[in-house]
């Protein structure tokens, strides 16, 4: 009789695993991709396989590092770096993965952008993809705390304190993300647990519902053409690939990524093995110092631009401090970006932007002043720089505070 049951237990299990595997099939299967898209289209996969790297490596390292301030930096720069044998290999694996993941998450970012990928039943797609943007820059700054050097620290030190401008409650804020009145080893530990625990289980479930939402509706194309995709599904199931302006997405199109990813990971090993050093500061190869502040504090490059709309205002307006002017815009440019699919006014035109005049010159103003952003925001604020930052700061704010009457201007033209 045991035996009998292990029997119908192993056949149950089987049956399940089977029953797994077929909904898969027709999950990949059934879901069809437009042709007209290039390889833009497949940042997301590169984007799951970085993500792959970075949970991969994370682990190895996660072996050997010491969450104690202490023993922190020694157990990076020396357990690992020196000891542990490819422990080098690891963590570069690490770094670099991490700067290019925020690479690739931009180009994705400003391509849906550019072909309208936030519209007209898109804006779940868009707005998951926001809250992955924000779980990964909470990633990304968890992590940089970690190997506890003189830049992790300050950094820490920084943003930590930027929660003290909420009103009212603003300090116990400061106190309750530290876990204790100045950045020590309670901040450490609970920085920690965000990045090897709850944050990556975050974005684990984002990624999923990103995905899913993908399907209603399908992806956008490099026209913004609306497709009947049941039609022309049939066409391809009847043979009339040539005529149909879809490929299923397996193994059709996935195979293509595939392509995509191998590509870009060759580029990704040639930074490993030759350029590692750009994903990391100097700086932060000294020990942490509380008693020894750096003469410049910044952010990785990723976080340049909006740590530079945060500093660029430096002087008082109308009778508000400069500090409450930064921390209003740096909210405003961290949350403008959901609100993008509403501030866009002219709902019925789902071209991309070469085909809308006025949208196409904000959307390159957007991209260089970005670019300013980010290079100034990694130099010292003092001189012309300061006020470079300032005006560019401006800009990025003025340009989203134009976006409503720009695209409203554009679709009366367009009715006319």
């Amino acid at each position: 009789m045991a035996q009998i049951k292990k029997a119908e237990g192993f056949i149950d299990w089987l049956d399940q695993r089977l029953a797994v595997k077929a909904f898969m099939r027709v999950m990949m299967s059934e879901y069809w991709i437009p042709k007209n898209i290039n390889f833009l289209w497949a940042m997301g996969v590169v984007l799951i396989a970085l993500f792959a790297v970075l949970l991969v490596t994370g682990l190895l390292l996660l072996m050997y590092y010491k969450p104690d301030v202490n023993l922190a930096f020694d157990s990076v720069n020396y357990t690992i770096m020196q000891e542990v044998e490819y422990g080098w290999l690891w963590r570069h694996m690490h770094g670099v993965a991490a700067s290019a993941t925020f690479l690739i998450i931009y180009i994705h970012l400003f391509t849906a952008i550019y072909y309208g990928s936030y519209k007209k039943g898109r804006e779940m797609i868009w707005l998951t993809g926001m809250v992955l943007f924000v779980a990964f820059s909470a990633e990304a700054f968890s992590g940089y705390m970690l190997p506890w050097g003189q830049m992790s620290y300050w950094a820490a030190q920084v943003i930590t304190n930027l929660f003290s401008g909420i009103p009212v409650i603003g300090d116990e804020v400061v106190i309750w993300i530290r876990g204790d009145y100045v950045v020590a080893d309670a901040t450490l530990t609970r920085f920690f647990m965000l990045h090897v625990v709850l944050l990556p289980l975050v974005i684990l479930a984002v990624i999923a519902v990103h995905f899913y939402s993908l399907r209603f509706p399908h992806v956008n194309n490099q026209d913004s053409v609306e497709l009947d995709f049941e039609a022309e599904a049939q066409k391809y199931k009847e043979g009339r690939i040539k005529e149909s302006r879809v490929v299923p997405f397996w193994p059709v199109f996935l195979s293509k990524d595939f392509f995509v990813v191998g590509f870009f990971m060759t580029f990704f090993f040639f930074l490993v093995c030759y350029h590692f050093d750009f994903a990391m500061d100097p700086i932060n190869f000294e020990p942490a110092n509380s008693m020894k502040t750096p003469a410049h504090i910044y952010p990785e490059w990723y976080f340049l631009w909006n740590y530079e709309v945060l500093r660029g205002f430096f002087f008082d307006i109308g009778g508000i401090a400069a500090m409450d002017i930064g921390l209003i815009a740096f909210v405003f440019a961290n949350v403008v970006f959901f609100l993008l699919p509403f501030l866009d006014r002219n709902a019925m035109n789902t071209a991309p932007a070469h085909k809308r005049p006025a949208f196409f010159v904000w959307f390159w103003l957007l991209i260089v002043d970005m670019i300013v952003l980010t290079v100034y925001g990694k130099l010292p604020p003092t001189g012309v720089n300061a006020w470079v930052g300032f005006f560019a700061a401006v800009v990025f704010l003025g340009l989203f505070i134009a976006l409503p009457f720009i695209t409203k201007l554009e679709s009366k033209g367009e009715r006319q």
